[in-house]
């Protein structure tokens, strides 16, 4: 009887015990691929060049593994070779990226090392492709960020702000940004960032606060800016109106409270009842509001309500269709000075605005006997009076979403405040029609209709902030005269001045507006004032604007991204970047935000000394664009393996190569090219296919850099490296390798292995930068670094017959393992082997017979070629690893036959009465009409399985009992 079976599936040896894949995570299990020949070639050759001649770099011939604390020597040795910098005699097409400035105040975390990482990827990569490569690093002044943390150093030592005055206090911030400002750049540079540190800007410094101050005067200039009173978001804590952006909402336990309206002339029956979670808005109640179709109140439309304790302030009863009948009891309070769809609902309907809310979030005079409490106090008061008079019905728990400053939680209050803005819409629509008509590329495009729909509604911005901390907005007001109607907008306070002068008289006096502009306003300028606007003679600016890419989070889509389209369109007549690659957020594994609350915080730097920074890199460029990654310890654990792999890899390719001074050997593998189809004939099978197979991966992997999709490029590489390079050619070149009959075929090899090897430290440089220039510094005749070293050539050949041929024999390698592994055999032992095939199947294993008996633990001196089934086939397993080409082996080689029979016999008798037990129960009417109907299923499953397993037992038995009655 003949076993007849296919084997797919991987190889079930390698060099490493265990491999966690980075993507599955499932660990495939690997035994050490030891050759049966003797490894006396195996000698250290001692080729660490680098490290003796500068003692920046360590081969993997001295080290073990690869040793993370040598990357900052590694980054700092390119530093000072000056490979961060663009190298303008590379070619006249520059690749540029504008670094996202982080916060002055700020310490390195996952959303830096997602952004430092991408843009690193795409800077490491055109600078290889020969582009003239700029990365402009900087950090963002962070105006409320910063001055918080001064505030509370200064708070620890006992000192207020106000004590010390707006001078001085600035001067303190600016101490505090030079002692410590530079925290977020050192753990940047720490990620591997090549950026040109000598083009390093700061918001705040000389030339950025020129340009800021430019682009409001011209934007004044065009009527774009103007002074006004209207709603924003305030924070009470601060003082100061804050960005969209810097509210975050929370759901929150709060309370929703009943209250009584009476309607004005009418009797104790006729009120309103209104459901609200504020009611120390009530004072600032200007109408009434409900919904035109309810029956339930049209009565009372266009009468007059009496708003509780204001001694008998009456507001209209109107209708607007916008009012949800089925919230609460269907009747709106509009206060239109603390709410922003009432502010907007008010404006639209010409109500009044009424305010009762001070600065400090205390209410002010409007509130009568209320004046002077905290709005919670308020509130709490304001109820307790409302019960007491009658006017409370009732009050129950209710789910808020409350608005609470990103910067120090508090709750933010919607208020109506004066303050400048920026008219949006025609700046709007430049923006809008820059993607329209494809000058501007948003990655991934779905982004596109979220940025299409925030600038078709776009509001005016609110530009300024009540800090001291930022950029001081350039207008003076004339002492004397009133500063909403009579103000100047000047470049200097020299030119205000003599304006000033010039219209209102010499003896005119001025003082300057207090207040600073948004953080976001000079972040908008960017791409362009850190390259000399406004300034466009510049050479920097006439050679790098505008960008190629501004890469960051999708979150800032509509607060940075757009805004910077708008600018960079109005100020210099272009969009400022060609492409916007926006990236997701990294969550903890179970795909939660990542929080200190939540105790799931992964500290890049903690990381980085656990793992490396090849592996972090790695690990989270293997994303998306704008879909957010789970971050696991397996997935770090899994390229720190990768990281050692690779470096194992190296060591193997360097004990493998001659000595330096071996200037013959050199020459003889230096002289083989691959760049022409005829080389590639003359080469033996397993080099023609990773030759091959390595051509078609810098074909892809290239075009998925150009196309910007990293992931694709990390598991494409992954892949040919540790399954194709590691896990079977070099395994295979080991037969040559320590086996060959003469140099010359051990010297092809020797040249593949290095140039494979080489091209994938080019192609992973940019994801692993560290190990891949330590790897490169240790290959003899390494004319440069790996950094600036060029990319490999494109569409080099390939030979798809070899790639089929040689899928033939490792199909046939891993039938031979999976046999080998299913019945138990010892892996020092050697068996033998019938191969049949045809006459051309035949030719290309034959001449591969070493490499099939390495790899399969075959006895190279019985192997045998046929072509037809061998006499002792009837006692062979018989393995079909594809179309024309099938193996026998002898289970005598195999196995011991007759204690094999005795184990199968007990099992097939422990599995007999196994399933016999099963059958009684399922013909037992009792358990299947009561017991449930998932049991029995399973019941029936069971004995399904049990069945199969039965008939496979029997068949492998009668197999092995005919192999011993031939013997």
């Amino acid at each position: 009887m003949i076993l007849q079976t296919t084997f797919p599936g991987h190889s079930l040896w390698s060099c490493s015990a265990h491999r966690l894949h980075p993507f599955l995570f499932s660990k495939r299990r690997r035994r050490s691929s030891l050759s049966y020949w003797h490894f006396n070639r195996l000698r250290p050759r001692l080729f660490a060049v680098a490290a003796s001649e500068n003692g920046v770099f360590t081969s993997p011939e001295i080290a073990k593994t690869f040793d993370f604390t040598s990357e900052e020597g590694i980054y700092n040795w390119w530093e000072s070779q000056g490979y961060f910098r663009p190298n303008l005699d590379r070619g006249s097409d520059p690749f540029v990226i504008s670094m996202p400035p982080p916060n002055v105040t700020g310490s390195l975390h996952m959303g830096h090392a997602m952004f430092v990482t991408l843009e690193d990827i795409m800077v490491r990569y055109h600078r290889m492709k020969g582009r003239p490569t700029l990365w402009l690093p900087g950090t963002d002044h962070a105006g409320i960020a910063t001055q918080l943390v001064v505030e509370k150093m200064l708070a620890s030592e006992g000192i207020k702000r106000v004590e010390l005055g707006r001078d001085e206090f600035v001067n303190r911030v600016w101490e505090w940004k030079e002692k410590y400002g530079g925290t977020i750049t050192n753990q940047i540079k720490r990620l591997g960032a090549s950026c040109d540190w000598n083009r390093e800007h700061f918001t705040l410094d000389e030339q950025l606060s020129r340009a800021v101050i430019e682009a409001f005067v011209r934007l004044h200039e065009k009527g774009l800016i103007y002074q006004g009173s209207y709603m924003v978001n305030w924070s009470p804590s601060l003082q100061t109106a804050v960005s969209d952006l810097e509210v975050e909402y929370h759901e929150e336990s709060g309370t929703l409270y009943y209250i009584k309206y009476r309607v004005a002339g009418g009797s104790k029956s006729d009120y309103l009842t209104i459901a609200t979670t504020r009611p120390e808005t009530l004072f600032g109640d200007v109408a009434i509001a409900v919904h035109p179709e309810d029956d339930r109140y049209s009565k009372y439309i266009n009468r007059m309500a009496i708003v509780p304790l204001t001694y008998g302030r009456h507001v209209p009863i109107i209708s607007d269709k916008h009012v949800d009948k089925d919230f609460g009891t269907g009747v709106l309070k509009i206060s239109p000075g603390h709410d922003h769809n009432d502010y907007n609902l008010a404006r639209k309907l010409g109500l009044p605005i009424l305010n009762v809310m001070n600065k400090d979030a205390t209410l002010n005079k409007v509130a009568g006997l209320y004046c002077g409490l905290d709005r919670f106090e308020a509130r709490k008061k304001l109820w307790a009076d409302l019960e007491e008079t009658g006017l409370a019905v009732k009050k129950e728990p209710h789910t808020l979403r409350v608005p609470r400053s990103q910067r120090g939680g508090e709750v933010i209050e919607p208020l109506v405040s004066k303050q400048w803005f920026v008219t949006m819409e025609p700046l709007a629509e430049k923006a809008l029609r820059a993607v329209e008509k494809g000058d501007l590329k948003i990655i991934p495009e779905r982004f596109e209709k979220i940025y299409n729909h925030w600038l078709s509604n776009i509001k005016d911005w609110c530009i300024s902030r009540q800090l001291w901390w930022g950029h001081r907005i350039p207008v003076w007001y004339i002492v004397g005269k009133d500063c909403e109607e009579e103000y100047i907008v000047a470049r200097s306070e020299d030119e205000a001045l003599r304006k000033a002068q010039k219209k209102y008289g010499r003896d005119t006096k001025i003082y300057q507006d207090p207040d600073v502009l948004d953080t976001w306003f000079s972040s908008a300028l960017w791409p362009f004032s850190t390259l000399g606007w406004p300034d466009e003679s510049i050479e920097d600016f006439k050679r790098f604007y505008p960008t190629t890419m501004l890469e960051t989070g999708h979150d800032i889509l509509f607060f940075w991204v757009a805004r910077m389209v708008m600018m960079g369109i109005e100020f210099t007549g272009t969009v400022p970047f060609k492409y916007v690659y926006l990236h997701g957020l990294i969550r903890d594994s179970q795909g939660r935000k990542m929080s200190k609350t939540l105790g799931n915080v992964i500290d890049p730097l903690d990381t980085i000394k656990e793992y490396g920074t090849d592996a972090l890199r790695f690990t989270i460029a293997l994303g998306t664009a704008g879909q957010d990654l789970n971050l696991s310890t397996e997935r770090l654990t899994s390229n720190k393996a990768f990281t050692n792999k690779l470096w194992n890899a190296g060591k193997f390719v360097l004990q493998n190569l001659p000595s330096q001074n071996d200037a013959s050997a050199w020459e003889n593998i230096l002289s083989y090219k691959f760049d022409k189809v005829e080389l590639l004939d003359k080469l033996p099978l397993p080099e023609c296919w990773v030759i091959s197979k390595l051509h078609l991966l810098i074909d892809t992997v290239t075009a998925s850099y150009d196309k910007f999709f990293f992931g694709d490029v990390g598991r494409e590489t992954y892949e040919f490296f540790w399954g194709d390079f590691a896990d079977w050619y070099i395994e295979a070149s080991k037969a040559r390798l320590y086996h060959s009959s003469g140099d010359s075929v051990a010297s092809v090899t020797q040249a593949v292995l290095l140039y494979v090897f080489e091209n994938i430290l080019k192609l992973l440089h940019p994801f692993m930068p560290f190990v891949t220039e330590e790897l490169w510094q240790a290959l003899p005749y390494r004319k440069e670094a790996l950094i600036i070293s060029p990319w490999p050539l494109t569409s080099l050949p390939r030979k798809s017959n070899s790639i089929k041929k040689f899928e033939n024999l490792q199909a046939l390698t891993r039938a031979i393992r999976n046999a080998r592994a299913e019945y138990s055999v010892e892996p020092v032992k050697r068996i033998s082997a019938s191969i049949v095939a045809n006459e051309e199947v035949t030719e290309y294993i034959v001449k591969e017979k070493e490499v099939l008996a390495l790899l399969s633990r075959l006895d190279l001196q019985n192997i045998h070629f046929t072509d037809s089934p061998p006499g002792n086939a009837d006692q062979s397993v018989h393995l079909v690893a594809g179309e024309g080409l099938e193996a026998y082996l002898p289970l005598a080689d195999m196995i011991d036959i007759t204690a094999e029979i005795q184990r199968l016999s007990k099992r097939l008798s422990k599995m007999q009465t196994e399933y016999d037990g099963l059958k009684a129960r399922l013909s037992s009417p009792k358990f299947v009409e009561k017991a449930p109907e998932d049991i029995v299923r399973g019941v029936q499953e069971k004995a399904a399985e049990t069945e199969e397993k039965i008939t496979l037992t029997k068949n492998r038995l009668a197999l092995l009992q005919s192999t011993v009655v031939v013997t």
